[in-house]
């Protein structure tokens, strides 16, 4: 699905927006930390907000990264989310140590512990250049 430039692109550590379609077909879009996983990306989310009911409602989305000034580009990436737990808080351990000092991972994780933390994977559709 991605190409060496867009795949090293997406490894970088940078801040992407996540639209969802809410219930009036409206984007509802928030900032959200990634990790590519293959040609998938995986986002952390607390259970209990209105994204994860979007997506029950709608899994089709987009996923905005980058487009600032100096990350070097960006991309809009269309299509469809779907809900996985976070067993044992793996990938919210990895999106913490992706983003942030090891000391600040550490106390993220374990403030989060008693959230309910879930996946999202979003597979791309449609790789466009912004």
């Amino acid at each position: 699905m991605f190409d060496d430039k867009t795949r090293a692109f997406l490894q970088k550590p940078l801040l992407a927006r996540m639209s969802t379609i809410d219930p009036d077909g409206y984007p509802h879009t928030v900032p959200v930390w990634f990790l590519l996983d293959g040609d998938e990306l995986a986002i952390i989310a607390v259970r209990q907000t209105r994204k994860i009911g979007h997506i029950q409602a709608n899994p089709k989305g987009c996923v905005s990264i980058g487009g600032d000034s100096g990350d070097g580009g960006g991309y809009l990436l269309k299509g469809t989310f779907s809900i996985h737990e976070d067993t044992d808080q793996a990938w919210t351990r990895k999106l913490c140590y992706q983003y942030e000092s090891p000391e600040k991972a550490e106390r993220d994780i374990a403030d989060w512990a008693d959230l309910d933390m879930i996946v999202l994977r979003f597979k791309p559709e449609q790789v466009l250049v912004v």
